[in-house]
């Protein structure tokens, strides 16, 4: 079964009044935690090995009815100058307009358009990637690690939130939002794997 979203404002937070129609009254919202959300990626180097890097200032929030495995709308943001790849040199090169162009286009954005559970704690998580200006489909495999009470206080020596973790792949070709240093002579990839690491607090 397929879940349809409408596409979010830009700086729009998710209230269970956007609930889609027929969905699960259980439906709860969702926001990553932002001390446990990691970006990260992996690019191709001359052939020799691939870089990886991460975006240490990211946030997102969703719907989601952990019973039923309904997913509804969902986002997640990075700031894009944020990037870190332990190189100090070449961090400065990606924020760069040959890269990310971080004055220009201080976010990365993605927006859930549409689910589709593949097993009881996995699915496909297809969406808008906005970047560089541009905006392109793209489509993230979904492992739901755990969903429960955690297993300590957070916030307070008595609050003990509700949390869901999750793990998402994807990939992109940067060529596709005219991100294409490096490219003629294969010195730099175009294919970027995501790596995608969060928990989220039931609101």
């Amino acid at each position: 079964m397929s879940h349809r979203f409408p596409t979010l404002a830009a700086t729009a937070l998710l209230t269970l009044a956007w609930m889609l129609p027929g969905a699960s009254l259980a439906m709860d919202e969702w926001e990553i935690d932002p001390e446990h959300f990691a970006v990260g990626f992996l690019v191709d180097h001359a052939g020799y090995a691939r870089v990886l890097g991460m975006f240490l200032e990211a946030e997102g929030a969703f719907m989601f009815d952990p019973d039923t495995g309904d997913l509804g709308e969902g986002y997640f943001v990075v700031q894009t100058d944020s990037v870190f790849s332990n190189h100090e040199e070449r961090d400065d090169h990606l924020r760069s307009d040959d890269f990310l162009d971080v004055e220009n286009h201080p976010e990365m954005r993605f927006t859930a358009t549409d689910y589709e559970p593949t097993g009881e704690d996995s699915g496909q998580l297809t969406g808008d990637l906005e970047l560089l200006g541009e905006t392109r489909p793209i489509t993230l495999d979904v492992t739901i690690n755990k969903v429960g009470r955690y297993p300590f206080p957070l916030g307070g020596i008595f609050s003990r939130p509700y949390v869901l973790g999750a793990s998402m792949r994807g990939e992109f070709q940067r060529s596709d939002f005219g991100m294409d240093y490096g490219l003629i002579r294969d010195i730099v990839g175009d294919t970027v794997e995501l790596i995608i690491e969060f928990e989220a607090q039931r609101q």
